[in-house]
């Protein structure tokens, strides 16, 4: 097991990372501080793992809320839910939530722990790859809204991530593409010896090698972790982690979410935000050739969808957390590894990226 520490003072927590975790009854005890426990998951993780968990409780007064599984189900209605369980069992703010899913469990379960009783603790068991390497750590919780992705929710750290890499073996091959996405993401934000030796290891990672993947999910937290510690509520530097988010954000809203997965829609976004780039003379052709050459070897779109003009783009992309006095602040790139946060781009380079992926088609 290797554990990593998110450094925020009082509220710095560790994320444990490796096989069979989920059978360490301490390692997820010692962060439960009094006697009440309610699981929040969903109807795929649920026949999986839930009996596992709740056995390791079995001296806390433990219950459990079963979600619908996907990313349409992502709304203040369906998060609802959980207040209705706390409630209605009569849970007090000394209960602890635990998050076992995926990002969208994660998302739901920490907002809820943010609002309920104006906070109570709360644990991710994220059992995805993306969410192991991404959206567990930070502290983002949200809900979508119809009109924009994740634009409801607050920042609120947990009590610890426990990433038991075994639940990956029951992950589909599309889930799997959609989490090696954000992985590749933080090769392109600042690590280029990652981003390399990505280049190396995608065919090792898209065949499940345990030790690939779990060097792969540590060296992509601990990237997180570093830039989360310096900035916490993402005033500056960490809204770099949301390379390519303005564009597959736009895609996830447009075509209705769930039909395309988060990682499918940011690879597509990161490639746009290399294109724009690329089209500054911020970074070379050749550069962005090998950028679409490791999410295809991923398993991962290179073009936007059919149904995605460039007007429905930036109508979408307008209502996003990163628009300030009405511009549109983009993560672009300098360079493989050196991203950078721009509103001082050519708008008429931006039509022509994304007029140029729409004729992709």
């Amino acid at each position: 097991m290797k554990t990593l520490q998110v450094e925020l003072a009082e509220r710095s927590y560790p994320i444990y990372i490796g096989t069979d975790l989920l059978s360490q009854k301490e390692l997820l005890t010692k962060h439960i501080k009094r006697q009440e426990v309610l699981i929040v998951t969903n109807e795929t993780i649920a026949p999986l793992y839930l009996d596992k968990v709740s056995a390791l409780l079995t001296e806390f007064k433990c219950d459990s809320v079963v979600l619908p599984d996907g990313e349409s189900y992502k709304t203040l209605e369906v998060m609802n839910h959980i207040f209705d369980k706390l409630l209605s069992e009569q849970f007090s703010r000394q209960v602890t939530l635990i998050a076992l899913g995926g990002g969208v469990i994660g998302d739901m379960t920490g907002f809820a722990a943010a609002c309920y009783q104006r906070g109570v603790p709360f644990i991710q068991i994220p059992t995805t790859l993306l969410s192991q390497v991404d959206s567990s750590v930070g502290g983002k919780t949200a809900v979508n809204h119809a009109l924009g992705k994740n634009m409801i929710g607050a920042f609120y750290q947990p009590q610890c991530v426990v990433a038991d890499t075994n639940t990956l073996n029951t992950l589909d091959d599309r889930q799997l593409a959609s989490g090696l996405a954000e992985v590749i993401k933080y090769g392109l934000i600042n690590d280029l010896d990652f981003f390399e030796w990505l280049e190396k290891n995608i065919s090792a990672l898209k065949q499940r090698d345990s030790q690939a993947l779990a060097y792969a999910i540590e060296r992509s937290c601990q990237d997180k972790a570093d830039i989360v510690a310096k900035d916490e509520t993402e005033q500056d530097v960490r809204a770099l982690l949301n390379l390519g988010h303005t564009f597959g954000h736009a895609i996830e809203t447009g075509m209705g979410y769930g039909n395309w997965l988060h990682g499918e829609a940011i690879a597509t976004g990161m490639l746009m935000a290399a294109d724009l780039s690329a089209r500054q003379d911020w970074m070379s052709a050749d550069e962005v050739s090998r950028i679409a050459d490791l999410f295809l070897a991923a398993g991962l779109p290179v073009q936007s969808p059919q149904e995605m003009s460039a007007e429905k783009f930036l109508s979408l992309m307008s209502v996003d957390k990163k628009v300030q006095d009405g511009v549109i602040r983009l993560v672009l790139l300098k360079g493989i590894g050196k991203a950078i946060i721009s509103d001082d781009y050519d708008v008429e380079k931006l039509q022509e990226t994304l007029v140029a992926f729409q004729e992709k088609q």
